[in-house]
């Protein structure tokens, strides 16, 4: 089969499709012949080895995707071949063919194309357990979302206002700060300006009631911007490591930071079904939308790859086998 690999740490240009051998077959495993798959900033520092890898080079990258059962062991009872399924945590994506350990498999309705379930799995889960889990969003909460354009952003977004919250977005350039809006957001700020001044403003100098914080940098910034008592979600650091925060300080102005990994919700299989069930119900209603992604062959990974690493797209990209 067919496989998107590298075998050392570095750019894009390490990336190669290469024929391996085709997974083992086991009793208590299925096999998905690949149709579509997520590309995460993950991926990008996977490849650039400054996070956890599975196995051994020749590395093969990528953890959320779509296809059709194509083998079932004979001790897995819930899917069987011909089956359309998705996942959000199984590693070696990046192939035709995939091992898929039974309990990690997510059936597809059939308002949900492959394309869409690879394209939201992994964000709109995790949005889901912010919203629900981490701070459950209340009616006319003001709620501030960080990188408010990215995948994750517009779906928060689009989360908060379904639940009845208010959203200040934050972007980079007013190209992004028009998707933010789109999405629905009531105030777009940039971070190039005083942005906690803006956010201060707009709620008449109270603050934020919570904040969706995925940059890392801007945590001590995002505190300075909510108010007496609310909260502060932190869940990411795309920007960098950030600031150590000082008790004493969320004691002082009885602020709350939050921690939230999405491995810590989908525990077991039931629970990654419940979840993703709800998810799917909500887009095929319409309550939430997805953009159309944007599709690369496999062959053209590293294409895929500098893209994303560029951060001129907006919505979700995928690698077709």
């Amino acid at each position: 089969m067919k496989a998107l690999v590298f075998d050392e740490f570095g750019g894009p240009e390490v990336l190669s499709v290469r024929e391996i051998e085709e997974p083992a077959r086991a009793k208590s495993t299925v096999i998905v012949r690949m149709k579509a798959i997520g590309l995460n900033f993950a991926d990008v520092y996977r490849r650039k080895g400054n996070y956890h890898l599975v196995g051994e080079p020749p590395f093969i990258l990528g953890y959320e995707g779509a296809g059709v059962v194509e083998y079932v062991g004979e001790d897995v009872q819930h899917v069987k071949v011909g089956d359309r399924v998705g996942f959000a945590d199984v590693p070696h994506a990046n192939a035709e063919l995939v091992s898929v350990t039974a309990d990690k498999l997510l059936p597809l309705p059939d308002g949900i194309s492959f394309e869409t379930a690879a394209a939201v799995l992994l964000q709109g889960l995790t949005a889901q357990y912010l919203t629900d889990d981490s701070h459950p969003v209340k009616q006319g909460e003001t709620v501030l979302v960080h990188a408010a354009a990215g995948g994750v952003g517009q779906l928060l977004t689009q989360m908060i206002r379904m639940k009845g919250g208010q959203v200040i977005g934050l972007t980079s350039s007013d190209d992004k700060a028009a998707v933010a809006k789109k999405a629905g957001a009531n105030h777009v700020f940039l971070y190039g300006s005083d942005w906690v001044k803006s956010v201060k403003e707009a709620t008449a100098g109270a603050g934020v009631d919570v904040v969706y914080e995925s940059v890392g940098q801007t945590l001590l910034n995002s505190f300075e911007a909510t108010k007496t008592g609310g909260t502060v979600v932190f869940f990411g650091m795309a920007g960098g490591d950030p600031e150590k925060i000082d008790p004493r300080m969320l004691m002082d102005t009885s602020k709350a930071l939050i921690g939230g990994d999405l491995w810590n919700v989908l525990t077991t299989h039931e629970e990654r079904k419940r979840r993703t069930a709800e998810l799917f119900e909500w887009i095929m209603s319409g309550q939430i939308l997805v953009d159309e992604p944007t599709l690369f062959p496999l062959e053209n990974g590293a294409e895929a790859h500098t893209l994303l690493e560029s951060r001129k797209s907006t919505g979700k990209i995928l690698l077709i086998p």
